[in-house]
């Protein structure tokens, strides 16, 4: 009894000294937390979604995820052999030119109206606090924080490790101007360094002007946020940039639900919407999108061209790797819908300005 108690106080003594390491970020307090306190989302000590959002869906348990995510054998999880890629450079494109850069999963670079946007990025090539728990698929993790030019706006949509990565962040300090990211999460920012002076935290259904040309309006998406053991203290966004020529919806993490539809109504027509589709189970439906859910989002969205994104970059979830661009893409062709899915392979620029672009099926190779 006296060993397993001081192996449990060991355990316990660990756990706390772990989940403090400066890679979890810091709760939001003082004036954040009293700003939070007031917005319309958070109820309840928490930010909440518009509909109930169950973190698992009814007839599934954690337990269960856990056992089938390391016992329940997947074999195509992920790819036997490299991803294939294309190293552009981002330092030499023509102000001119209106282009998005893919770096797998939900990272990527975007030039608008001169101006460089950077989402969501994780170059660390893990996707978890647990060291290389999550490892980035070969070939996935090319690009790096070298790469890429002075970045005017980092956007953030919520604070999960495969979206904020804290090494990435880390050194990008110096190379951004501004944050754009959720109420809360300029918390973490702060506590890595970063001045207060360059942090925009936004609540839902706010307008920020980014430049004589570029406006950025903050949507809601359905799902959840936080870094440690406490959940949803901070607030989880999708995007809507707005210039005088084009408008581009950013859309994050999210489960379906009734804000597609209102965003596109609001905010459409897109000429371009990038939509999360990958690392979905049905265990877990309400918090991202499965296959159907994403074409019936990008519908709603009422978009020219929709790009998925989330995927061919970590296994996440118990699906094959190449699974989410393969039933989107058979679907679509099959289909008659009101845009067109472009599927661009890892570096790979989209030029925004050329809505007959063509991309091969890269995943299928």
């Amino acid at each position: 009894m006296v060993i397993t108690g001081i192996l449990i106080t060991i355990v316990i003594l660990f756990g706390f000294y772990y989940t403090n390491l400066p890679l979890f970020g810091k709760a939001p307090s003082g004036e954040r937390l009293e700003r939070i306190k007031k917005s319309p989302q958070y109820k309840n000590g928490k930010f909440e979604n518009i509909h109930f959002t169950p973190t698992l869906t009814k007839g599934y348990s954690f337990m269960g995820i856990l056992y089938n995510q390391f016992f329940k054998r997947v074999p195509n999880k992920t790819p036997k052999i490299e991803i294939p890629s294309i190293k552009t450079n981002l330092k030499e494109f023509n102000t001119n030119e209106n282009i998005v850069v893919w770096f797998g999963h939900s990272s990527y670079f975007m030039q608008i109206d001169g101006k460089k946007f950077l989402i969501d990025p994780v170059f660390s090539g893990n996707a978890s606090p647990i060291p290389n728990s999550i490892k980035a698929f070969k070939g996935s993790n090319d690009y790096q924080v070298a790469d890429l030019p002075e970045i005017d706006f980092l956007i953030i949509s919520h604070d999960h490790y495969d979206h904020l990565d804290y090494k990435t962040i880390i050194e990008l300090k110096g190379k951004v101007k501004k944050i754009i990211c959720g109420l809360g999460v300029g918390s973490h920012f702060e506590y890595w360094g970063y001045s207060p002076a360059i942090i925009i935290e936004k609540d839902w259904y706010e307008t920020e002007i980014l430049s004589d040309t570029i406006t950025i309006h903050t949507t809601p998406a359905r799902h959840f946020s936080g870094r440690g053991l406490t959940r949803n203290n901070t607030l989880w966004l999708s995007f809507v940039l707005q210039t005088s020529e084009s408008k581009i919806f950013i859309g994050g993490d999210s489960g379906y639900d009734s804000h597609f539809s209102e965003i596109g109504k609001e905010h459409g027509p897109f000429d371009l919407a990038i939509l999360e589709n990958g690392q979905y189970n049905l265990a877990w439906e309400a918090i991202h999108l499965l296959p159907e859910h994403f074409i019936k989002a990008a519908s709603e969205l009422n978009a020219k061209r929709i790009f998925p994104v989330h995927s061919s970059k970590f296994a996440l979830a118990q699906h094959n790797w190449d699974e989410p661009l393969s039933i989107v893409s058979d679907h679509h062709k099959k289909g008659n819908f009101n845009y067109t899915l472009i599927t661009p392979k890892i570096g790979e620029a989209v030029l925004l300005d050329t809505p007959n672009q063509l991309f091969s099926e890269w995943w299928k190779s």
